[in-house]
Parts: structure tokens; C-alpha cells; sequence
């Protein structure tokens, strides 16, 4: 930037002057009027005041282009997101949570302020999350050439999260144009920096990572703030690779309107806050060096106050969501299989091992869709795919671009993932969210994130993820290595959760994952990777829909109502009991959990009378109760016995074989509750 475009009072034009002056009057007008809406019970429950960072606020605002750059606010950037073009109106519909929100339609909390069709994104109330999504974009805009950067917005003491320091990582790594603005008040709601981090200054916690710039600005001053977002995104554009914006500034009120801060505020620090107002300030400035008269800014000042008023009754006269709506924008509607429409196929072939299944179909739908990418841990390097090979042969075939190693940062993993996504719906992205699904913990927050983005942008954005998760046990591999989570994760609303037990049912299931919009948990039952019981001849073109279970063996007399490692187990008892002429056992294998195929279910209990309900997982808290209140809500007239389950027992999942023999189902304990329930 060179110092004839520097922004100065003197050289700055009146025009320009003027129209920041506006937009800070109007920002701080809605700033002071929010908590009055609460007060008369109209909305705005959530009101995290601004003033005091007016000045970077402005200039992130008017760097900001929506054409080809992508902006994540956090919950105080009401200034920054008027400044980026959001109006008036658009800030108070937000605030009292009316329908016509265009962040969401009232679906999330107030002062949340976005606009996706601008590129200006719906963020969460997880301080810094959003740090990743930036990161990811900017991989987006990096690998398809788009002249343009991510601009991610927070406070100081969110950057104590975990996941914000594995974004900068990242994107120092990858060489991400990514702007970090950490907007510094000094508090985290009432804790002081002091207790965030032993640096006066956070930004400075970075200066050793490689391939990042770091710049300092007064928050409160509009032209400094001006002078150096705009400094920043040049560098970040020149020299191609992220930068840090400390912004220090100074916090008016209280954190939120649910914080009082005189109880930790002396009157000492809360008159010294009010003297540095930055609205106060540049207001002074521009009659000091004339270049506005007192009537010129009085002017402008009844301007602002007649778009605040205007703006509050179009607010007031707005509609609210209808209660009606709530099950709109769950998640998308997939990918619907014309030839395959109850995933049954009759292909004769040579048997595919599971893996196969997997691998083969990984690699028909990159070529199909070249806007596919994976990445997850150990996923390729020279000849190895991964822990288990699953993605072996991939990266020689599509190139790093597309398939490549994160870091050991399973957040960082599932973070970019969503924020990559944003880029273009046309995307589908594959994660090995861990190395083993019981890693996956680290990456709950932003799993929990993706789940609800479809259903709170009011179906604006869907991250089109598969989330592949080797899970399971019957390995010897003990804690972090055998236990299964789909038990914890299927009560998250926007997320379809599939468990093939076949290699056939794994193609399928895989095919239509990466053809479906929104995001998909595909576990993976590693102890059958390999295993020839399960190995099945695989159509090339083979689909299996969400929701729709499969009959693995016919039966009369009881049905079993299985997935995942336990299946093949089912279907070896079901064999015996009909070859030594004992019983008929149905096998219904769910194949998909969410959708649960509720039609199959009391198809097979109506036949038969009797329901067993079998799953690896632990049967206190696993996925089997819900199988079993569903059966008794919908289907209790056709039972001739009570629901009964097998699984593993209430303990972790021990190294040792004879521990793991003693805790894991097997087909002896699936044959005890047989026999007892046709006796029954």
C-alpha cells in the first residue's frame, strides 16, 4: 500500500468520509436501541454490544468483497456486517428473529449476522469454530483459483480455543489467504486477558509459525483499522499465505446484555472506556481538521436516525416463523437410486472383499465427479491408503490436490471439511474423521457444528460430507481402537448415520453418500474389512437409498434385527437353526440408522411375532433401545414376547482377547436370547 492510498482525515474524500460516518451511526444507533427490544419483550435476547471496536469493525466491513471473498463475523460484528453490506433492516430482523432473517430466519440466535448468498457466513455461538471454516474456504479459493481471501473474525479470548490455533496451523501450512482479525477488548465476558495467556498481546502466541505475517492496528481508530485490513489483504494476496490482525480495542458495555460488568469494572476503567469512544472520536476529527461543519454532520446524523426508524418498522410489521416450518431444512434430500431402489441387486461376479467394495467405488466416483476430495489422517503417502488401505492407490491416480494427509487434528479434520464445502454446492467431500471412530471425540464440536448448518441457514448452505469412520471391534485393539460411537450420534438431527455389514451394502451405501447433498456418517466395520463371509460380488453402478434395510435371510419365527459386525454372526445362526431344523430367524439388517427403515421393521415383526434386537454396542444407552421403543410405539399389537437385546456389556472394550471375548456379543450369546425368546 503505498502512501499516496493511505487513509488519512486530510486525504481521505468527503464522500468516503461521509458514508463511514453513516454507517457507524446507523451500526451504533441499532447497537444502543437492541437492549430496549428485550426490554419490551419484542426479541433480541442475545445482545453483544459492539461499541468500542468501531473502527476495525468499519474496515473489515469495507475490504470485505462479496464477489469473491468469503467473511465469518462473530457474534459482536454487527458493525462489520453492516459495513459489508448487510442494511438496516436486515441487522434488526436478525436481532428480533423474524422469518424474513436472511441469516436464518430467525433459527439462530440473535446477533448472529450473516448473509450467504454474499458470501457473508451463518456462524455458530462456539467461540472461534469458525476459524476452521475460513481455513477450509480458503483451500477452496486457493485450489480453484478464485482471487480472493477469507476474512475471520473473533475476539481475543477466543482464541484460547484449541481448534483456532489448529486453523492457523493449518493454514500456515497449506499457505491458506486467510485473514485473522482478533478483535482485543481485554475480556473474555468478565475474565481478563491475564488469566487467557501469559502475552500482553495474543497475535503474538503465533510468531514462530512459519508463513504467517502479523499486524498490530488501533481498533478504535478508523484509519489506522483502514490503513492496515487493507495492507493485510494485499500481503495476503502478494505473498499468498495468512496473516494475523490484532485490532486492540476497547469494550463499552457489558459483554452481553445477560453480563453486568460493574461487578468487575471499577467507575475508574468504565469512564476511561467511554473516553475512547471511536464514534466520539472521529466525529471530532472531522470538524477539527473542517472537513464537515457542525450542520454538515447533524445532517447526517437525523439521516442515520430516520434509516434506524424506518428500519425498526419494517422489523415491527415483519412476519415470525411459522411453528409449522421446524422440520423444513433438516437435511437435504439425497441421492435417489432410479435402478437400484431397494439397494437389492441379483449380479452374479466374482466376491469382493468389503475394502474392495470401498475402495473401487472411492475411486469410480472421483473420476465421475472431479470436485471430490479426501483427506483425513494417514490417508496417503507413497504406497500406503491409509491405516487400513481403504484409500490405497488414490492419491497416485488424482493427485495431491485432491487426496491428501491433514494433520493430526481430528477438529481440524471435520472444520475444514464444512468450511471447503461453503465454497460451491458441486463439492463433495470425503474425511477419514479419525484413524478409528472412538478418535473421532476431538471432532465432536465441529461434527455437532455441521449437523444443525442446513436447518439454521434455513437450507442456505449444506456441507456435503461422508465422515468415513473404521469402527468396531473383534481385532484385539482394546480402548480407542474397538469401541462403536453411533449409539452417542444418532440423536443429532441432520445427520444420516449408515453401517453396512456386506461389501455390496458398502459400495452402495458409499455411492449414494457421495452423489447425496448434506453430511453422511459412514462407519466402516474394520473386523470384516478382509472377511470372505462377507465378501459379495458388487455391481459397478450399485446404489443403496438412506433408510431402506435389507432382509438378509427370510424366516417365521423370530426375527433378529441386526448391523454392522454382528450381521454376519445373524445370518451364520439363521443357517444352522434352518439347516438342524430348530427354528426359522428372520435377519434384517438396518444397513442405515438414521433413516431408520420403521416400514421393514414392522414388516418383519408382524411376521413373525418375535424381535431380537443385536448390535455390537453396549445395549444400556446402544442404538438397540431405540430399535426396541420403536417396535413397542408402533407395533406392540403384533408382539407374541417382549423386545429383547444383545450386545456388549456396560464396560470398555478390553485389549486383552479374553477381556474382549467377555465383553463383546458373539454368537453364542446371540443363540442364548434365541432360544430363550422362542421359548418364551
Amino acid at each position: 500500500m503505498s502512501e499516496e492510498k493511505r487513509y488519512s482525515i486530510k486525504k481521505t474524500d468527503k464522500e468516503t468520509l461521509a458514508g463511514w460516518f453513516k454507517l457507524m451511526l446507523v451500526g451504533r444507533a441499532i447497537d444502543d436501541r437492541a437492549p430496549n427490544y428485550l426490554k419490551q419483550a419484542i426479541g433480541w435476547s442475545y445482545h453483544a454490544p459492539f461499541a468500542g471496536h468501531d473502527g476495525i469493525q468499519l474496515a473489515i466491513g469495507q475490504v470485505f468483497d462479496r464477489e469473491y471473498d468469503h467473511l465469518f463475523p462473530y457474534y459482536r460484528d454487527m458493525l462489520t456486517s453492516h459495513s459489508a453490506g448487510l442494511t438496516a433492516e436486515e441487522l434488526i430482523l436478525n436481532g428480533i428473529s423474524k422469518d424474513a432473517d436472511v441469516a436464518g430466519g430467525g433459527r439462530h440466535m440473535s446477533n448472529h449476522f450473516a448473509k450467504p448468498e454474499w458470501n457473508i457466513h451463518n456462524v455458530s455461538s462456539c467461540t472461534g469454530n469458525h476459524t476452521l471454516h475460513a481455513v477450509g474456504v480458503a483451500r477452496a479459493l486457493k485450489k480453484y483459483k478464485v482471487p480472493g481471501v477469507a476474512i475471520s473474525s473473533q475476539g481475543e479470548s477466543s482464541v484460547s480455543e484449541g481448534y483456532v490455533y489448529e486453523a492457523i496451523n493449518g493454514a500456515t501450512n497449506e499457505k491458506l489467504p486467510v485473514i485473522f482479525v482478533f478483535q482485543d477488548n481485554g475480556y473474555g465476558i468478565s475474565v481478563p486477558k491475564a488469566d487467557q495467556t501469559a502475552n500482553r498481546k495474543v497475535a503474538n502466541n503465533f510468531t514462530g509459525f512459519k508463513n504467517l505475517k502479523i499486524f498490530h492496528c488501533n481498533g478504535k481508530d478508523v484509519f489506522d483499522s483502514m490503513n492496515t485490513m487493507t495492507l493485510a489483504k494485499e500481503y495476503v494476496v502478494e505473498h499468498e499465505h495468512p496473516v494475523i490482525v490484532q485490532a486492540n480495542c476497547v469494550r463499552i458495555h457489558s459483554h452481553s446484555n445477560s453480563d453486568r460488568h460493574d461487578l468487575y469494572r471499577d467507575d475508574y476503567e468504565l469512564n476511561y472506556v467511554h473516553e475512547y469512544d471511536p464514534l466520539a472520536k472521529f466525529r471530532r476529527l472531522l470538524l477539527r481538521y473542517e472537513r464537515f461543519t457542525e450542520e454538515e454532520l447533524e445532517i447526517l446524523e437525523n439521516e442515520a436516525k430516520e434509516i434506524v426508524k424506518a428500519a425498526h418498522k419494517v422489523g415491527m410489521n415483519s412476519p415470525q416463523p411459522d411453528p409449522e416450518s421446524i422440520h423444513d431444512f433438516v437435511i437435504p434430500e439425497p441421492y435417489v437410486s432410479e435402478k437400484y431402489p431397494d439397494g437389492i441387486h441379483n449380479h452374479e461376479g466374482e466376491p469382493k472383499k468389503l475394502i474392495e467394495g470401498l475402495n473401487e467405488t472411492l475411486k469410480a466416483e472421483f473420476r465421475l465427479n472431479p470436485d471430490t476430495y479426501i483427506w483425513g489422517q494417514d490417508v496417503a503417502n507413497k504406497e500406503k491408503g491409509g491405516i487400513f488401505n481403504v484409500t490405497k492407490g488414490m492419491q497416485q491416480e488424482f493427485g495431491r490436490e485432491r487426496v491428501f494427509n491433514a494433520p493430526i487434528a481430528e477438529d481440524f479434520i471435520m472444520g475444514t471439511a464444512n468450511g471447503m464445502s461453503r465454497f460451491n454446492d458441486k463439492l463433495r467431500i470425503v474425511v477419514e474423521g479419525a484413524e478409528f471412530a472412538d478418535y473421532f471425540w476431538p471432532a465432536m464440536e465441529q461434527f455437532v457444528e455441521t449437523s444443525h448448518e442446513y436447518w439454521r441457514t434455513k437450507g442456505q448452505f449444506s456441507p456435503n460430507i461422508t465422515v468415513r469412520l473404521a469402527s468396531g471391534g473383534y481385532i484385539g485393539g482394546g480402548l480407542y481402537h474397538s469401541q462403536t460411537i453411533e449409539g452417542n450420534l444418532a440423536g443429532l438431527p441432520g445427520i444420516r448415520i449408515v453401517y453396512p455389514s456386506y461389501a455390496d451394502d458398502a459400495a452402495g451405501l458409499l455411492r449414494t453418500s457421495l452423489r447425496s447433498r448434506g453430511t453422511t456418517l459412514f462407519l466402516e466395520p474394520k473386523a470384516l474389512y478382509n472377511a470372505p463371509k462377507v465378501a459379495t460380488p458388487i455391481p459397478d453402478d450399485f446404489e443403496v437409498p438412506f433408510g431402506k434395510a435389507r432382509v438378509r435371510r427370510e424366516g417365521s419365527d423370530l426375527s433378529i434385527i441386526t448391523y454392522g459386525n454382528t450381521t454376519p454372526m445373524c445370518v451364520e445362526l439363521s443357517d444352522r437353526f434352518s439347516k438342524e431344523g430348530k427354528a426359522s430367524l428372520e435377519v434384517l439388517d438396518l444397513r442405515s440408522l438414521s433413516p431408520l427403515d420403521h416400514q421393514a421393521i414392522v414388516a418383519t415383526v408382524k411376521k413373525t411375532g418375535k424381535v431380537l434386537v443385536v448390535h455390537e454396542d453396549k445395549v444400556f444407552g446402544g442404538f438397540g433401545g431405540e430399535v426396541a421403543a420403536m417396535v413397542n410405539e408402533i407395533a406392540f399389537e403384533h408382539l407374541d414376547a417382549p423386545v429383547k437385546r444383545v450386545g456388549s456389556t456396560f464396560t470398555p472394550v478390553g485389549f486383552n482377547r479374553i477381556l474382549e471375548g467377555a465383553i463383546l456379543p458373539d454368537v453364542k450369546r446371540i443363540e442364548a436370547s434365541v432360544v430363550d425368546l422362542l421359548n418364551y
